[in-house]
């Protein structure tokens, strides 16, 4: 949301910018009319510049030679091919066959085949005014975005941290997928997005989250609030990169294709600095059981530099590389083995760049020797209960010599003994 409003656009550079705001190429592209509905405050402003938005459209168009805006969308696809528009239903409100009767009344509805209530609908599927997105019955969110919280695979009735959480559409996911059972902890350390992130919630109907407005790296692994999380999701800030082309950076006067720059570089490092201390934070809470990291970057030292970092760090605190959806068949860079373990999406087949690692604990396969007491001096062997002797000093696996002697000497004795023999 903007919360200051800027001076009208005056530089064609500043115009161009305003292409990555979410939606904006919905509302501009499909929407330019007086019947638009506005629906926030960056609408509302981008509706106040239509008429210089639609003439450095113009100049877009004839600059790239491009026939229509969705050249300029999705360029490097195939003629013809465009996204699909793919529907998160949330369970909390609609049951899944609800939801596909209900759109299928107007549009051509599939189920996917891998997220499970997740649906597809032919590109170019305008839902921003459909009453179901207006209730939170269905969320707008792409495939790969979906993937990450069903990953995680959390159960109802656990406590789940959501590390950063704004603006709350994978918060939901999670709150839906636990059947609104447990508990949900959403950190987020902005403001404004907290505001975002409560607005998501409350559309969603989610009655099991706490939102926690602070930063993620603060919190205290031993505090008793937190001890019983079993379940971090860790979706933390990174380049976006995987999402350039629906943000259309490529029409950026900065924009050069394969070429990144010092200061591109620079931002990716810093960036990936905060991603291994979040990273390294979440696997000091001592419950949890399953941490997923995501990005929505298709940069390795965002992805599998940051994992393969940290891999000690996680062998030490009993975590392991699990394989997320091990049907998916696009994997991580082969740049560490384990690698294969890691899941990607394709910019451009997949329409997203999505990166996911999954970390389990692992389970203990050592069995400690059973404590008997006192009381007990018996033991199993062959199949019968044998009677410890005070004598035995060895285990009760193997007779050794040392029980043969002692055994020989005590029956010698207690021969003697009843016989009156002196020695």
């Amino acid at each position: 949301m903007l919360n200051v409003e800027p001076s009208p656009p005056s530089s064609h550079s500043f115009m161009l910018h305003l292409f990555g705001i979410r939606r904006a190429h919905s509302l501009l592209f499909a929407r330019l009319s007086n019947k638009t509905h506005l629906a926030g405050d960056a609408e509302k402003f981008l509706m106040r510049q239509q008429s210089a938005l639609q003439s450095v459209v113009r100049q877009l168009l004839s600059k790239k030679k491009a026939s229509n805006i969705e050249d300029l969308i999705a360029p490097g696809d195939d003629p013809g091919v465009s996204r699909p528009r793919f529907i998160r239903v949330n369970t909390l409100k609609m049951e899944v066959h609800t939801a596909i009767k209900e759109l299928g009344k107007k549009y051509a509805v599939q189920k996917d085949d891998m997220v499970p209530d997740l649906l597809v609908l032919p590109p170019g599927s305008d839902l921003h005014d459909h009453p179901l997105v207006a209730d939170g019955s269905i969320f707008m969110q792409g495939k790969a975005s979906s993937m990450v919280a069903v990953a995680l695979d959390p159960k109802p009735g656990w406590e789940v941290l959501d590390a950063c959480s704004a603006p709350g559409n994978k918060t939901v996911h999670l709150a839906s997928l636990m059947k609104g059972k447990g508990r949900i902890i959403a950190c987020e350390l902005n403001e404004n997005r907290v505001k975002r992130l409560q607005h998501t919630i409350k559309l969603s109907g989610a009655s099991n989250i706490e939102v926690l407005h602070g930063d993620f790296l603060n919190l205290n692994p031993k505090d008793p609030s937190l001890s019983k999380v079993r379940a971090i999701l860790l979706d933390p800030s990174c380049s976006g990169s995987g999402t350039a082309a629906a943000r259309l950076d490529h029409l950026l006067p900065s924009h050069v294709e394969g070429k990144t720059s010092e200061d591109d570089l620079e931002r990716l490092n810093k960036l990936a600095a905060f991603q291994r201390k979040a990273l390294a934070h979440a696997f000091s809470f001592p419950a949890v059981e399953r941490i997923v990291y995501s990005t929505c970057s298709i940069h390795q030292v965002e992805n599998e530099d940051v994992v393969q970092s940290l891999l000690p760090l996680a062998e030490s605190h009993g975590f392991q590389l699990d394989t997320p959806f091990p049907q998916w068949q696009r994997r991580g860079l082969p740049v560490f083995a384990g690698a294969n373990h890691l899941l990607r999406t394709d910019p451009v087949e997949d329409k997203e760049g999505f990166f996911i690692a999954l970390f389990t604990k692992k389970q203990s396969t050592t069995q400690p020797f059973p404590r008997r007491s006192n009381r007990d001096k018996s033991f199993r062997y062959r199949g019968r209960n044998v009677r410890n002797s005070r004598a035995v000093a060895c285990p009760p696996t193997k007779i050794s010599k040392l029980w043969l002697y002692q055994y020989a000497f005590s029956t010698r004795t207690r021969w003697r003994k009843n016989h009156s023999i002196q020695n």
